[in-house]
Protein backbone atom coordinates (compact mmCIF):
# COMPACT_ATOMS: atom_id res chain seq x y z
CA UNK A 1 0.00 0.00 0.00
CA UNK A 2 1.15 3.49 -0.87
CA UNK A 3 1.14 6.68 1.64
CA UNK A 4 0.37 9.51 0.52
CA UNK A 5 2.10 12.43 1.18
CA UNK A 6 0.96 16.22 1.57
CA UNK A 7 2.98 18.54 -0.61
CA UNK A 8 3.86 21.61 1.25
CA UNK A 9 6.04 23.04 -1.90
CA UNK A 10 5.18 26.46 -2.99
CA UNK A 11 3.99 25.44 -5.85
CA UNK A 12 1.07 23.27 -3.82
CA UNK A 13 0.04 26.78 -2.58
CA UNK A 14 -2.87 28.12 -5.19
CA UNK A 15 -3.67 24.67 -6.60
CA UNK A 16 -4.85 24.11 -2.41
CA UNK A 17 -6.45 27.52 -2.64
CA UNK A 18 -8.24 26.58 -5.35
CA UNK A 19 -9.71 23.50 -4.34
CA UNK A 20 -10.40 25.22 -0.92
CA UNK A 21 -12.58 27.46 -2.97
CA UNK A 22 -14.15 25.18 -5.33
CA UNK A 23 -15.30 23.56 -2.34
CA UNK A 24 -16.13 26.31 -0.64
CA UNK A 25 -18.30 27.15 -4.05
CA UNK A 26 -19.83 24.32 -4.52
CA UNK A 27 -21.14 24.09 -0.72
CA UNK A 28 -22.57 26.92 -1.27
CA UNK A 29 -24.17 26.16 -3.96
CA UNK A 30 -25.82 22.74 -2.51
CA UNK A 31 -27.19 24.88 0.09
CA UNK A 32 -29.00 26.96 -1.92
CA UNK A 33 -30.26 23.86 -4.07
CA UNK A 34 -31.81 22.69 -0.63
CA UNK A 35 -33.14 25.64 1.10
CA UNK A 36 -36.51 26.16 0.21
CA UNK A 37 -37.49 29.34 2.36
CA UNK A 38 -37.55 31.37 -1.11
CA UNK A 39 -40.10 28.58 -2.51
CA UNK A 40 -43.75 30.01 -2.10
CA UNK A 41 -42.41 33.36 -3.92
CA UNK A 42 -40.34 30.79 -6.51
CA UNK A 43 -43.65 29.34 -6.94
CA UNK A 44 -46.00 32.16 -7.63
CA UNK A 45 -43.50 33.80 -10.14
CA UNK A 46 -42.91 31.19 -12.17
CA UNK A 47 -47.19 30.69 -12.22
CA UNK A 48 -47.21 34.21 -12.93
CA UNK A 49 -44.54 34.09 -15.97
CA UNK A 50 -46.34 30.97 -17.06
CA UNK A 51 -49.63 32.45 -16.92
CA UNK A 52 -48.46 35.25 -19.53
CA UNK A 53 -50.11 35.80 -22.43
CA UNK A 54 -46.90 35.43 -24.58
CA UNK A 55 -48.39 32.86 -27.44
CA UNK A 56 -46.04 32.06 -30.07
CA UNK A 57 -43.42 34.79 -28.29
CA UNK A 58 -42.95 31.76 -25.82
CA UNK A 59 -41.08 29.30 -28.15
CA UNK A 60 -39.32 32.08 -29.95
CA UNK A 61 -37.81 32.94 -26.38
CA UNK A 62 -37.31 29.80 -25.44
CA UNK A 63 -35.11 28.92 -28.72
CA UNK A 64 -37.71 26.01 -30.13
CA UNK A 65 -36.26 27.64 -33.87
CA UNK A 66 -33.13 27.33 -32.60
CA UNK A 67 -33.55 23.24 -30.74
CA UNK A 68 -32.13 24.98 -27.92
CA UNK A 69 -32.48 28.03 -25.36
CA UNK A 70 -32.11 31.22 -26.65
CA UNK A 71 -30.87 32.89 -23.22
CA UNK A 72 -27.17 31.55 -23.54
CA UNK A 73 -27.14 33.15 -26.97
CA UNK A 74 -28.13 36.92 -26.01
CA UNK A 75 -26.39 37.12 -22.96
CA UNK A 76 -23.32 36.84 -25.24
CA UNK A 77 -24.05 40.65 -26.10
CA UNK A 78 -24.17 42.16 -22.05
CA UNK A 79 -21.30 39.91 -21.34
CA UNK A 80 -19.11 40.55 -24.83
CA UNK A 81 -19.48 44.37 -24.68
CA UNK A 82 -18.98 44.25 -20.77
CA UNK A 83 -15.68 42.38 -21.25
CA UNK A 84 -14.89 44.72 -24.29
CA UNK A 85 -15.75 47.58 -22.46
CA UNK A 86 -12.82 46.12 -19.27
CA UNK A 87 -10.26 45.22 -21.84
CA UNK A 88 -10.36 49.42 -23.46
CA UNK A 89 -10.83 50.25 -19.95
CA UNK A 90 -6.36 49.89 -19.54
CA UNK A 91 -6.25 50.95 -23.38
CA UNK A 92 -5.34 54.77 -23.24
CA UNK A 93 -7.25 57.07 -25.77
CA UNK A 94 -10.10 54.38 -25.57
CA UNK A 95 -12.69 55.64 -23.02
CA UNK A 96 -15.29 56.98 -25.44
CA UNK A 97 -15.38 52.87 -26.84
CA UNK A 98 -15.90 51.87 -23.65
CA UNK A 99 -19.00 54.07 -22.79
CA UNK A 100 -20.28 52.94 -25.98
CA UNK A 101 -19.92 49.39 -25.00
CA UNK A 102 -20.98 49.63 -21.92
CA UNK A 103 -24.35 51.20 -23.17
CA UNK A 104 -25.09 48.64 -25.64
CA UNK A 105 -24.63 45.93 -22.90
CA UNK A 106 -27.23 47.49 -21.47
CA UNK A 107 -29.53 47.66 -24.23
CA UNK A 108 -28.73 43.99 -24.45
CA UNK A 109 -30.14 43.15 -20.78
CA UNK A 110 -33.43 42.99 -21.64
CA UNK A 111 -33.97 40.70 -24.32
CA UNK A 112 -31.39 38.21 -22.17
CA UNK A 113 -33.43 38.62 -19.38
CA UNK A 114 -36.86 37.97 -20.72
CA UNK A 115 -35.92 35.14 -22.33
CA UNK A 116 -33.97 33.62 -18.80
CA UNK A 117 -37.46 34.65 -16.99
CA UNK A 118 -39.40 32.59 -19.21
CA UNK A 119 -36.51 29.67 -19.42
CA UNK A 120 -36.77 29.87 -15.19
CA UNK A 121 -40.20 29.39 -15.58
CA UNK A 122 -39.95 25.64 -16.16
CA UNK A 123 -37.66 24.98 -13.73
CA UNK A 124 -37.76 22.73 -10.90
CA UNK A 125 -36.94 23.96 -7.36
CA UNK A 126 -33.43 23.59 -7.31
CA UNK A 127 -32.36 25.19 -9.95
CA UNK A 128 -35.16 27.48 -9.90
CA UNK A 129 -33.65 28.59 -6.35
CA UNK A 130 -30.13 28.80 -7.88
CA UNK A 131 -31.64 30.66 -10.80
CA UNK A 132 -32.72 33.17 -8.61
CA UNK A 133 -29.73 33.72 -6.81
CA UNK A 134 -28.33 34.33 -10.43
CA UNK A 135 -31.07 36.84 -11.57
CA UNK A 136 -29.96 38.48 -8.17
CA UNK A 137 -26.34 38.56 -9.32
CA UNK A 138 -27.62 39.99 -12.91
CA UNK A 139 -29.44 42.51 -11.26
CA UNK A 140 -26.30 43.76 -9.58
CA UNK A 141 -24.66 43.87 -12.47
CA UNK A 142 -27.05 46.25 -14.22
CA UNK A 143 -26.91 48.66 -10.96
CA UNK A 144 -23.19 48.65 -11.45
CA UNK A 145 -23.26 48.99 -15.25
CA UNK A 146 -25.56 51.61 -15.01
CA UNK A 147 -23.74 53.20 -12.63
CA UNK A 148 -20.88 52.86 -14.70
CA UNK A 149 -22.38 54.47 -17.68
CA UNK A 150 -23.87 57.21 -15.62
CA UNK A 151 -19.82 58.45 -14.06
CA UNK A 152 -18.83 57.73 -17.33
CA UNK A 153 -20.90 60.38 -19.70
CA UNK A 154 -20.57 62.80 -16.15
CA UNK A 155 -16.85 62.82 -17.41
CA UNK A 156 -15.86 60.92 -14.03
CA UNK A 157 -13.98 57.92 -16.11
CA UNK A 158 -12.23 56.61 -12.80
CA UNK A 159 -15.30 56.13 -11.04
CA UNK A 160 -16.94 54.61 -14.18
CA UNK A 161 -13.90 52.09 -14.25
CA UNK A 162 -14.39 51.29 -10.58
CA UNK A 163 -18.07 50.74 -11.63
CA UNK A 164 -17.37 48.07 -14.34
CA UNK A 165 -14.91 46.18 -12.30
CA UNK A 166 -17.82 45.73 -9.43
CA UNK A 167 -20.45 44.73 -12.59
CA UNK A 168 -17.68 42.56 -14.24
CA UNK A 169 -17.70 40.70 -10.53
CA UNK A 170 -21.54 40.29 -10.52
CA UNK A 171 -21.26 38.89 -14.05
CA UNK A 172 -18.43 36.57 -13.24
CA UNK A 173 -20.79 35.53 -9.98
CA UNK A 174 -23.73 35.31 -12.49
CA UNK A 175 -22.02 33.54 -15.51
CA UNK A 176 -20.72 30.61 -12.70
CA UNK A 177 -24.55 30.53 -11.33
CA UNK A 178 -25.71 30.02 -15.12
CA UNK A 179 -23.65 27.18 -15.54
CA UNK A 180 -24.28 25.00 -12.70
CA UNK A 181 -28.25 25.26 -13.65
CA UNK A 182 -27.14 24.47 -17.25
CA UNK A 183 -25.10 21.50 -16.16
CA UNK A 184 -27.69 20.23 -13.71
CA UNK A 185 -30.43 20.43 -16.11
CA UNK A 186 -28.18 18.30 -18.49
CA UNK A 187 -27.37 15.77 -15.91
CA UNK A 188 -31.17 15.95 -15.12
CA UNK A 189 -31.94 15.08 -18.51
CA UNK A 190 -29.27 12.61 -19.18
CA UNK A 191 -30.65 10.79 -15.55
CA UNK A 192 -33.94 11.24 -17.06
CA UNK A 193 -33.57 9.48 -20.58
Amino acid sequence: MHSRTLDTSPAAGPTAALDTASACWLKTLDRLERTTMADPAIRALQRGIRALPLGGLRDLLRGRPLGHPVHPVLVQVPIGCWLSASVLDVVPGTQHASTTLTAVGLAGVAPAAVAGWVDWADLPPEQARVGLAHAASNAAAVVCYATSLTARLRGRSAKGRLWALAGMTAVAVTGALGGHMAYRQAVGARAAG
